[in-house]
């Protein structure tokens, strides 16, 4: 698969402005670590693509996720229901508020229960975006989950 990673991958990825909420400082930086760490490795093969790298623009459209993919022999955009998301959105939204606020003053245990929570959250709306895209994109989970961290972004409101 290290051939097939090196040909197929994201090089640029942008988050539809007009789509973006305002976000805290916290947010604001789990979101640009994520596009950093996305850039710098991923596995992203969209279905029928010969190779890349590709470019990805996400957005919200008409409340359904927008990816527009583009790349070399590719120009495509796979409209995804949000309804399937959103309990695990909302759940991952109010634990991660929790999370911010205990990093200020709570025990470490407690900062590390939450963050467990966090974590098994961020990685059920991972494996759900990897079967929403069955048929569509192939990623593997690391890129799944910083792509998750950008669909929440489009949700994050200030």
């Amino acid at each position: 698969m290290t051939d097939d990673r090196a040909i197929h991958r994201l090089q640029t990825i942008e988050l539809d402005e007009d789509s973006l909420g305002a976000a805290s400082r916290d947010q604001e930086q789990e979101r640009q670590i994520a596009i950093f760490d996305l850039i710098e490795d991923n596995y992203f093969r969209p279905e029928g693509a010969t190779g890349g790298p590709y470019d990805l623009k996400i957005a919200l459209i008409e409340n359904r996720l927008a990816l527009h993919i583009t790349g070399p022999d590719l120009d495509v955009t796979h409209l995804l229901s949000l309804s399937p998301f959103r309990g695990v959105i909302r759940d991952y939204f109010m634990i991660c508020e929790s999370y911010y606020q205990a990093i200020r003053n709570a025990t470490p245990a407690q900062i590390e229960a939450l963050d467990m929570g966090r974590r098994g959250l961020h990685n059920e709306g991972s494996t759900l975006l990897q079967a929403r895209l069955e048929g569509k994109v192939k990623t593997d989970l690391d890129t799944a989950r910083r792509l998750f961290t950008l669909i929440c972004a489009l949700h994050w409101r200030g």
